[in-house]
């Protein structure tokens, strides 16, 4: 869900080197790293643009 191409890269040279249990609050603090758009369907979802996966969740 990381997106390496964001304009962000001290921000994602930082997430390659603190400890795992501080990754969460750190991508919560900066979302901008995230590939977006993040979008659910009950449980299931998709990260970046999927029109022919949504398709598939209004056939159901």
């Amino acid at each position: 869900m990381i997106d390496e191409a964001c304009k962000d890269k001290d921000t994602l040279a930082l997430l390659k080197y603190i400890a795992e249990s501080e990754r969460e609050e750190k991508i919560l603090s900066n979302q901008q790293v995230l590939k977006t758009p993040i979008v659910r369907n009950g449980k299931q979802a998709t990260v970046g643009y999927r029109p022919e996966v949504w398709k598939g969740w209004a056939l159901h």
